[in-house]
């Protein structure tokens, strides 16, 4: 037996250190994670969506990755249970700092151990670096309904590059919209990455801790764990690994390596934890180097190229002049590289991509390793957005564009189209066609801007107001039925700013002089002025005509 109490004393002391490192960093994060208010529901529960069918991204990994041995001259009980250094230092960070925030809930780390066991084995095989983060994405199944739960995209492919369905994602195999509410920032680097395991680590114990738990009472240990896998199976496997890691004892190892390993079939059960096997002391003959495999080149770039602006006025086509570059490890273009495309943060009532009306697209790379923005619709309002481009691999490559939508200018000006001033005239009985008025903003034309006429009189104030049409006898525009309208909601202005008025009718109109207006819904208006007169009528007097020379008669002579 190794000397338990120098390895406690040791343990006492790193813990202690952890505490004040999570404290320094993460406790301000937690307290502004409300756990238990605002945020959607105050204890998820089995029916929660992290708690649904969501598969398992964990790798089969070989015994030595997934319970690895303690290092010569750890200090540790023996048959202690390996957890790389980095996850355990997460596991104790997180249990530091939501102690901090929320002491009645008594989290402990071993808990958070073990569900990260289960889920991805401590990310080992996927190459957990010290920040962190891991070389290669852990991402569960496709959640489509083919064998899993059905969870359409929440997260427009931010966390796991699926823009159709969510996906379980990394170390603690959080669902994005689980994220989105119960997402912390773990290592103080004003991130929220749940594919951190600092920040994962930090995520779960402020979820299992939701709704005021206090995790001492086995039965809201077991309710919590239930509401993050809605599996008796697992829990059983959580719980056994987190006695596994109390009664046990754990070795900090180091970080393994990313690997190949395949991942475990559909039906494959949970893991049964047991501790494990003692290692023999018997000296091992000196390892023979490796040869260095050669590696397949990744992203190793992602680049905005061209013009980086984004503007138009508001319901407009805006075509993007900006491309994006993915370039390899080898420094060859990344052929075929998808890039998820997404508009957030949207004050525009709806900026959406041209072909489908979503907010998201997804376009893949060229034999350049180009791949271009598709086009968009402004939002019916001026506002702004956020143009978010991403490129997976094992990292997660971002570039975030601001968007602007700027409203059309209004009219601010009705003018006639002939610049005349003389009233429009017409005989009684005939129409006025085809005149037209120009809608303009510092003299230059306006299109679309739409404008209503109406027959006007004035009242005793003297104030234009709407004729009476019981009353009316004046001018008159005709509806589809034919029947007589003094008021008509005119056809917007085209491109050119032109309003075309339709006919007026004069049949029955008594001569005299009316007026129109014509206005726009920001009050602009225009009033014309209609002199209607009356038809030539012919004079009643004869005109006197010249009398006609009798047309003399020839007479026959005889002979």
């Amino acid at each position: 037996m190794k000397p338990l109490h120098r390895h406690v004393v040791n343990t006492s002391r790193k813990v202690l250190c952890t505490a004040a490192l999570a404290a320094s960093l993460t406790t301000a994060a937690v307290v502004t994670n409300t756990p238990t208010a605002g945020a959607g529901e105050s204890e998820p529960t089995p029916d929660s969506p992290q708690a649904t069918d969501r598969g398992d991204a964990r790798l089969d990994l070989p015994g030595l990755v997934a319970d690895p041995p303690a290092p010569p001259g750890a200090v540790a009980p023996e048959g202690a249970s390996g957890i790389p250094g980095t996850a355990l230092d997460a596991y104790k960070r997180a249990a530091v700092s939501v102690a901090a925030a929320l002491p009645h809930c008594n989290l402990p780390w071993e808990l958070v151990a073990g569900i990260g066991r289960v889920e991805s084995v401590h990310a080992s095989g996927y190459g957990l670096k010290s920040d962190g983060s891991t070389e290669k994405p852990i991402r569960g199944p496709r959640l489509d309904g083919n064998g899993y739960a059905e969870i359409k995209d929440t997260d427009k492919g931010e966390w796991d590059a699926d823009t159709e369905y969510d996906r379980a994602v990394g170390p603690l195999q959080f669902i994005p919209s689980t994220w989105k509410t119960w997402g912390a920032d773990g290592n103080g680097d004003g991130r929220r990455d749940p594919n951190n395991i600092y920040d994962a680590a930090l995520g779960a114990g402020l979820y299992l801790c939701a709704g005021d738990r206090d995790l001492s009472d086995p039965a809201k240990l077991d309710q919590a764990i239930l509401s993050y896998n809605n599996s008796r199976d697992y829990v059983n496997s959580v719980l056994g690994y987190m006695r596994q890691y109390k009664d046990g004892g754990v070795a900090e190892v180091p970080n393994p390596p990313a690997g190949n390993y395949p991942t475990p079939p559909v039906t494959a059960p949970l893991p049964t934890p047991h501790p494990p096997a003692p290692q023999p002391s018997a000296p091992k003959p000196p390892a023979q180097p490796e040869k260095p495999k050669p590696t397949a080149p990744r992203l190793a770039k992602f680049e905005l190229v061209g013009d980086p602006e984004l503007k138009a006025e508001t319901g407009a086509a805006l075509t993007p002049g900006a491309k994006f570059k993915a370039v390899l490890s080898d420094g060859k273009p990344a052929v075929g590289q998808k890039v998820v495309f997404a508009v957030e943060a949207d004050t525009t009532g709806g900026t959406v991509f041209q072909a489908d009306k979503k907010d998201n697209a997804v376009v893949l790379t060229d034999a350049q390793g180009f791949a271009a923005v598709p086009g968009l619709t402004a939002g019916p309002k001026d506002g702004t957005f956020s143009f978010r481009a991403s490129a997976y691999d094992a990292d997660n490559f971002t570039v975030v564009l601001k968007g602007t939508v700027t409203a059309k200018p209004v009219a601010n000006l009705l003018v006639r189209a002939d610049h005349g001033t003389k009233p429009l005239e017409a005989v009684a009985g005939t129409g006025v066609k085809d005149f037209q008025l120009v809608a303009t903003y510092q003299g230059l034309p306006v299109a679309g801007t739409k404008t209503s006429a109406g027959l006007v009189v004035k009242d005793a104030a003297g104030v234009w107001v709407p004729v009476d049409p019981a009353k009316a006898t004046g001018p008159y525009f005709k509806g589809q039925d034919g029947k007589k309208l003094f008021t008509l909601d005119l056809a917007p202005s085209g491109a050119d700013g032109k309003i075309t008025l339709p006919e007026l009718f004069t049949t029955d109109v008594e001569p005299g002089t009316y007026f129109l207006r014509v206005v726009t819904p920001e009050k602009i208006e225009l009033l014309l002025e209609l002199k209607i007169t009356a038809p030539a009528t012919p004079d009643p007097t004869p005109t006197p005509t010249a009398p006609t020379a009798p047309t003399p008669t020839a007479t026959a002579t005889k002979r």
